[in-house]
């Protein structure tokens, strides 16, 4: 049980929020540096799914931190910093098809910072999880490229896992609350994890964002352009991790995402690579 703790806090940093419901000890630390890769994709699911313009590539470079504040709560932070490309980009309005153009925009996205406390720790653990993700992404109007919300985002969060010896399940549901009257969402989801040989994890994970459709923000028609941070954002993806232990306080976590619906996201698989320190 102990060990299988141990290794479910390398999974924190490979999505934007860790969904596990077991928090830091008391003054340790836990940080990861990862990359994230959504590649050259020109289409959106929709209801028709459309395409864009063009041809994005959307990287996130993200710095992720747990500290325990005490055995049962934890302070979390999560700072994106995205690196976007536009190839091929033909701007609809000017009537121009032949004046296509590559722009590329590197800003920081929304800046997390939550934290998460453990109330039930028998042999079902049990935590409450609250984030606030503000609005330090920027916006460029000549390619409608958004590198984050234009509105602050609260996140409630409860969290259940439990251990099994070499396999553990874990599962989360809670709500996205956006201001700026973008639409609120519904979030859950879930993951089971098998350590199958001597330091080294696979885990297979579910995630459901369904929007409430409450929101009416207008947002720059450019914005349509690539269809990033828009509203009514909503997916159902799943997807694998890996994780290796090089030794027991350094290591590298490996993921691949896909979607089986969605609506205002790309229609293109994500892959995340992390390096992880524990101090």
């Amino acid at each position: 049980m102990k060990n299988c703790i141990k290794i479910l806090f390398l999974f924190i940093g490979v999505s934007a929020f860790s969904q596990s419901p077991w928090t830091q000890n008391k003054g340790k630390f836990y940080t990861q540096v990862s990359f994230t890769t959504i590649s050259d994709y020109d289409a959106l699911f929709g209801d028709p799914d459309y395409k864009i313009p063009g041809k994005l590539t959307d990287n996130t470079i993200q710095f992720y931190g747990e500290y325990g504040l005490s055995d049962k709560t934890s302070l979390i932070i999560n700072v994106p910093f995205k690196l976007i490309a536009f190839n091929g980009f033909v701007n609809p309005l000017t009537n121009c098809a032949n004046c296509s153009e590559d722009l590329n925009t590197s800003a920081l996205g929304n800046i997390e910072i939550g934290v998460k406390h453990n109330f039930y720790k028998k042999n079902w653990v049990l935590s409450g999880q609250l984030s606030l993700e503000a609005n330090t992404g920027t916006f460029d109007s000549d390619s409608g490229i958004r590198t984050g919300y234009d509105a602050f985002t609260f996140t409630p969060l409860f969290l259940a896992g439990r251990s099994f010896g070499k396999t553990y399940i874990q599962s989360f549901i809670g709500f996205n609350l956006r201001t700026n009257d973008y639409s609120s969402n519904f979030k859950a989801g879930g993951e089971v994890g098998h350590k199958i040989v001597k330091r080294i994890w696979l885990v297979g994970f579910i995630d459901i964002v369904k929007s409430f459709e409450n929101g009416n923000i207008v947002l720059p028609i450019e914005n349509a352009f690539t269809g990033l941070y828009v509203n009514d954002q909503e997916y159902g993806a799943y997807g694998f991790k890996g994780i290796g232990e090089i030794t027991e306080t350094f290591g590298v976590t490996v993921s691949y995402a896909s979607a089986f619906f969605g609506n205002n996201v790309a229609k293109q698989s994500a892959l995340n690579i992390g390096l992880y320190h524990k101090f």
